[in-house]
């Protein structure tokens, strides 16, 4: 009879847990199997086997090879359950010391975000696949040379290609982390230039115009684009204007009480739109149709917008 022993330090039903529901597999097959708990001198081992004399003729399958893949499958699911989390923390403390603990929070949740696909990025899903095959392949690698296993000390000794891996998705972490804090300084930073200047109008209208373009009209519906933006446009040429940018200087100079947003369905830079509402927090308000938005529709091939 052959079998697999893995070795656990801490309780080993959950480790059982994902042993037993992948041999459950076997059971289409008419495989019968046995998962054990032995403890001995103060250690735990999980001792797997399939029997092979109850194989009912199907000794030429190579049951022991079939036992080392289901378990080799069960482990990686358990290490990437159990392990990651902590392994991140252990990279995120070793190699960005100089963060705080406060700051380690918030690279360790970035980091799972990324590592877990929160957002459903589909290079994100390869990578899952990717660092899920990585274990399975170092678990076959070593159980054809062994058949009883540490699994804290594979983790530890065995796995520095999956670690690399983890250590890119930290340095991942860490940068979406700094580029994140630059942008909250960001907003700080114009939300004192909005709170310090006398609010010229008591509401702006912003209204996406041709070609991305902005159109500004003031509380009676006038336009006022171009004296808005005249004082920016003089200093730039007509080759460099970002409208995105236009469009911000022009409402933090502007600094007005209310900021009525139209069509922002046509709102190409999304991040542009969530930007303006961090900034004026309170006072951005997204219509949801008016005339207005009709009298955009009309008039979006007039020349005079920015």
């Amino acid at each position: 009879m052959q079998f697999l022993c893995i070795g656990v330090n801490e309780s080993a039903e959950d480790v059982i847990k994902h042993i037993t529901s992948e041999l459950q597999q076997l059971d289409s097959n008419k495989l019968n199997y046995s998962i054990e708990e032995v403890n001995s001198d103060g250690s735990t081992s999980i001792v797997c086997n399939i029997d092979e004399d109850k194989a009912f003729g199907k000794k030429s399958l190579k049951l022991y090879d079939i036992l080392k893949v289901h378990v080799s499958n069960a482990l990686a699911d358990y290490i990437i359950r159990q392990y990651e989390e902590k392994l991140i923390a252990r990279i995120i403390n070793s190699n960005y010391c100089y963060f705080n603990s406060t700051e380690k929070k918030d690279i360790l949740s970035l980091a799972l975000r990324i590592i877990r696909n929160d957002d459903k990025v589909f290079l994100n899903s390869l990578f899952q696949i990717r660092r899920r095959n990585v274990i399975v392949r170092k678990l076959l690698e070593y159980f054809e040379s062994s058949n009883s296993l540490i699994l804290d000390g594979f983790v530890n000794f065995r796995l520095k290609e999956y670690m690399k891996d983890l250590e890119e998705v930290v340095d991942k972490a860490v940068d979406d982390f700094l580029m994140e804090r630059e942008y909250k300084e960001f907003i700080r930073l114009l939300r004192y230039f909005v709170d310090i200047q006398d609010p010229k109008f008591d509401v702006i209208h912003v209204v996406v115009g041709y070609e991305n373009k902005y159109i500004l009209l003031d509380e009676t519906r006038r336009e006022i684009t171009n004296e808005c933006i005249q004082e920016f446009v003089n200093e730039i040429s007509e080759g460099e204007i970002n409208y995105d940018d236009l469009l911000v200087s022009s409402l933090i100079t502007l600094a007005p009480r209310k900021i009525v947003i139209h069509t922002t369905g046509q709102f190409r830079n999304k991040e542009l739109l969530e930007t303006i509402k961090n900034v004026f927090s309170g006072k951005v308000f997204l219509c949801s149709g008016c005339d207005v938005c009709m009298f955009n529709m009309v008039k979006s091939e007039q020349k005079n917008k920015f």
